[in-house]
Parts: structure tokens; sequence; C-alpha cells
């Protein structure tokens, strides 16, 4: 395996940008890149995109229909060898996919980290259900196993994410006649503003309310509730990588099998996404759907206790296809996946029907996960960060694709 900036800087690559996380951290790996060698080139779609990369940059200010004969012409004018993007579900960036498939151009995709909290992701591709990670477990036992350098903490960004994501919006809200062509994949105002606020608010409350949950979980109730994790409602795994629509019908469905399966001495943990409470609080459908199955007395919904302790005392975990479902194997706790994820193979994850997994929910198999664990860091995952500036996101981080 080769690292990346060093494909970059033996073949004098020409680089596209396209959309980033929010921030200015493709600003700053661009940086990194004409260090490494490489000539970089920028496309921004929004006055967000623009904020962040205001100069040596093309604005694209066309419509979705527009967008692929326009960045195959872009592509092939410049020479484009390597376009590196955030997330391959945005519309604009499945296009994207598609003309770097078409032309031969190789295409790097980053998202957030396969391993949390310590990690973001680069793969060559796609990502998550795109990823070409094997879902064969013997690939992995039959592996050998190369070590790898512990990681940096990165710390809590919520912060700096919080303050690019403001940002982003008005520029967004502002800028937005200038880029009349422009179909942001979620919302894109100065209402978001408010909703980073009211996340800040709720979180505030919510400790008050919650006092005293985290040790009643790790105490009396350990290992007597199943936890499920909520995503994000517009995350792209949902929409794209599952059969559900929206994080309402996944959670209706987990609600009504463990009402009609699960024992009857279990618990029902559901904990809201960190990300999504700012925008919407699911207390009322929860509440309500829980007294129709009569298991209101069973049901726990929760948002800001401590992750790992949770995972750690749950008798089983069931999540869509989040990240957190490999924390929770890391953990050694049984997971049910509904969804595509990059962990769901025999092994790891429960193979069988929802309805089975509150009677005989598997233990994860540790030299499996173990070797998976290696060949993720190995192959997909940098030591750093979106939202904060750290010297391991330099042209010499070790990812390896």
């Amino acid at each position: 395996m080769t690292h990346l900036f060093d494909i970059i800087t033996s073949g004098h690559r020409r680089v596209l940008l396209l959309q980033g996380p929010i921030g200015p951290f493709f600003r700053n790996l661009s940086e990194d890149l004409v260090k490494a060698g490489a000539s970089v080139l920028k496309i921004n779609f929004n006055g967000g995109d623009w904020l962040y990369y205001p100069t040596k940059s093309v604005n694209y200010r066309g419509s979705l229909d527009e967008w692929q004969p326009y960045l195959e012409r872009f592509t092939t004018k410049n020479q484009i060898d390597l376009i590196l993007l955030f997330g391959d579900c945005r519309p604009i960036h499945v296009v994207a996919r598609s003309v770097a498939e078409k032309l031969g151009v190789e295409l790097g995709v980053f998202e957030e980290g396969y391993i949390r909290p310590d990690y973001i992701t680069l793969e060559r591709s796609g990502v998550n259900a795109h990823s070409s990670l094997s879902k064969d477990p013997n690939h992995y036992l039959e592996s050998v196993p190369i070590p790898q350098a512990a990681a940096s903490p990165i710390g809590k960004p919520f912060f700096y994410a919080m303050v690019w994501a403001m940002l982003y919006n008005i520029a967004g809200t502002v800028l937005s006649p200038y880029f009349s062509g422009y179909r942001h994949h979620r919302n894109l105002s100065t209402s978001e503003s408010f909703r980073w606020l009211r996340s800040f608010w709720r979180k505030w409350i919510c400790s008050i309310q919650e006092k005293g949950i985290q040790e009643k979980l790790a105490g009396e109730w350990a290992q007597k509730y199943f936890l499920v994790p909520l995503q994000v409602g517009g995350d792209a795994q949902i929409h794209s990588h599952s059969r559900f629509n929206h994080i309402r019908e996944f959670i209706e469905e987990v609600m009504r099998s463990f009402a009609s399966h699960a024992p009857e001495e279990n618990l029902l943990v559901i904990k809201q996404h960190p990300m999504e409470r700012g925008y919407t609080m699911h207390t009322t459908m929860i509440e309500s759907l829980a007294r129709e199955l009569g298991i209101h007395e069973r049901v726990l919904y929760i948002h800001d206790q401590h992750l790992p302790t949770l995972l750690r005392n749950a008798r089983g975990v069931v999540v869509i296809n989040s990240t957190v479902g490999l924390s929770a194997i890391d953990h050694e706790t049984p997971v049910k996946t509904l969804g595509n994820a990059i962990y769901d193979m025999p092994g790891l994850t429960h193979q069988g029907e929802l309805d089975d997994f509150w009677n005989n929910p598997p233990k994860p198999s540790r030299n499996l996960y173990n070797a998976f664990y290696h060949e993720v860091i190995r192959k997909t995952q940098i030591n750093g960060n979106f939202y904060r500036r750290l010297p391991i996101l330099s042209y010499k981080s070790g990812v390896r694709w």
C-alpha cells in the first residue's frame, strides 16, 4: 500500500477539491498538498464554500442538471487526475463519482471517522456502503496484522464545529442570490445558527433532567437494557444506505419488535444523536408509541450520557449503520444492524432477524474485531479532526489506501 501524499508527490498530481467538511479543513489541506508538490484547484458551490476558500477557486453557479457536463469539461481541460471530496452521497458528489469513473480519474472520499473519536476517514472511490473494505471475515482472520501507532487524542471539537457551521450557513444564506442554481443537500439558512444555540440550551436542560440516569444504567440496570443510538435524521447513511426514509421509521420498527419479542425484564434505552439535538427531539413520538405498545415503563429516551459507559453495560445495541456499532463491538457488546454497515459480517454482528436478537444476542469475536480494526486503521483512517487544525494533519500523515 502507498501513502496518499506519496501518490500525489510522485505523480505530480493535479488535484481538484469539491465540497469539504464545514470549516477551513480543505483550505488547510490544499496548503499541505501544495507543499507536497501538487497543483490544487477548488470549486465552490455556495456562499459557505466560498467563505472558507475565497481565493484561487472557481465558483460554480449552474444547476445540478448542468453539473455533469461542466465537471467533465473542467476535469479534462485542467488535466485533473485526483478529485477529493467530503461525503459521496451528496447530489453533486454522486455526479462526481460517475465522472471520475468515466474519465479514469482517481477519487478520494473523506468522511467522519469509522473509528471514533480520534480519526477521520479517507478512502479511494467511496465510503460506508461504497467502501472497498471486505465483508468476508476470513479475509481479516487470515491477514497478518500490522502494528499501528497509538492515536493522539483530538479533544472536544464541538465548539469549533458549531462556529464553523454557523458562519457557513450565514454566508450560504447571504450569498444565495449569487449561487442561484445551487440546492443544498440539507437546510441552508440563518435559522441553522439558532438551532446550534438551541442545541446548547437543550444540552443543559437534559443534563438536569437526566441526573442520576447513568449511574443506574451502570449499576442496577447493567446488562438489563438494549441501547439504540440514533443517527442524524438527514444522514446519507439512512436515506442512501438503508431501507428507511427517516430515523422515525427506524425507531418505530425497533420499538414494535422490542415490545413483541424482548424479555419483560429488559429496558429499551434510546439515545439521541448530539448533532440532532438542536433540530428534532423525538420525545412525543417515543412516549406516544410506548404507551400504545404497553411498554411505557420499559422505554427510556436519553441524550448526553457517557457513550462508552452505556455500551459497556448494555445487553445489546441496535443501529442502522452508525459507527457506534463498531464501538459497541470493541466493548464486546452484541450488535444488530438494520442498514448497510462496513462491519456487518458474521462474527461481528447478529446475522438473524431483529425479533430474535432480543433473546439471543451473540457476542462478537474479539479476534475478528482486532483484525478488522487494524485493517480499517491502516487503509482508511487518519488520526485527526476536520474542525481543529492539528499538527498530525500534515502531509506526513500516515493514511494508506
